[in-house]
């Protein structure tokens, strides 16, 4: 069980089964609105784009740090490649969580940010393949900033390979249709009932900050220490953004939507 295609496949079908036996939404069907999209989706970021990501990583760090010892120097910590893989899994995840979650923060604070991120927040019916879809240059910037310098410094492949195992779990267990509590957890693991409210259309509460909340993706503990926590007793009412509704519902176009329009390119190059 080598192949991260196989543990994507194993997991989505367990969160799958999960939200059949205890959904949220008793009347969100499977073959729910924008299925199709989602799973392009699942599989083009889940298999073709991250695993290419994550096979150049370590060819990418050697060939840096190649190009590093050649000027006098290494960005390779052999005290860090010589911790245990538990201890390095753990720095890794702690690590890389807490940089997801300044990158997440600051794609809906940035509005050119925010236009490539739209497309993760065009769901309006969530289940687990909603994990999946993200714009790709978004899947592209998050996986360079992270992997690659993971494997610079010295982090097993081992460690990586973990980490999206992981990290594909909480996400699809993030974005299930499912009535799963995580009691006290809450505080530390993000969790689905914290998630939905990311996604809140701000329809749902008028409290709701503008920039969003919630922006843990494998922890909520960020959330909690930065006070950008938000979590009512009952689920929002809708999902999505102001205008979601003329937001394209297809792949292509949904690539395409950051794009400014026509003759806005042509006045930028005036």
């Amino acid at each position: 069980m080598r192949t991260y295609w196989h543990w994507l496949a194993i997991l989505s079908l367990a969160v799958f089964l999960l939200e059949r036996v205890l959904p949220r939404d008793k009347s969100q069907r499977v073959l729910r609105k924008g299925i199709a999209t989602d799973a392009f989706y699942l599989v083009f970021n889940g298999h073709f784009l991250g695993v290419l990501i994550a096979m150049a990583a370590t060819p990418i760090a050697t060939r840096f740090d190649g190009l590093f010892s050649a000027l006098g120097f290494s960005l390779q910590a052999s005290w860090l490649s010589a911790l245990p893989l538990w201890l390095q899994f753990g720095i890794a995840f702690f690590l890389v969580d807490f940089l997801q979650w300044s990158v997440h923060n600051l794609l809906h604070r940035v509005p050119f940010l925010w236009r490539f991120h739209q497309v993760h927040h065009s769901i309006i019916d969530m289940d687990f393949m909603g994990s999946m879809r993200f714009h790709f240059a978004e899947v592209i910037v998050y996986k360079s900033l992270l992997y690659i310098p993971l494997a610079l410094v010295g982090f097993s492949g081992d460690v990586l390979f973990w980490l999206a195992i992981v990290g594909t779990l909480i996400g699809h267990m993030n974005h299930a249709n499912t009535s799963l509590r995580f009691g006290p957890l809450v505080y530390f693991f993000n969790s689905p009932e914290m998630h939905l409210w990311h996604h809140a259309h701000p329809s749902s509460d008028a409290t709701l900050p503008q920039v969003g909340v919630n922006f843990g993706i494998n922890l909520s503990l960020w959330d909690w220490i930065f006070q950008t926590a938000y979590l009512p007793n009952t689920p929002p009412s809708a999902l999505g953004f102001e205008g979601v509704e003329q937001f394209p519902g297809d792949p292509l176009r949904q690539v395409l939507a950051p794009l400014p329009p026509k003759h806005e390119a042509l006045q930028a190059h005036r």
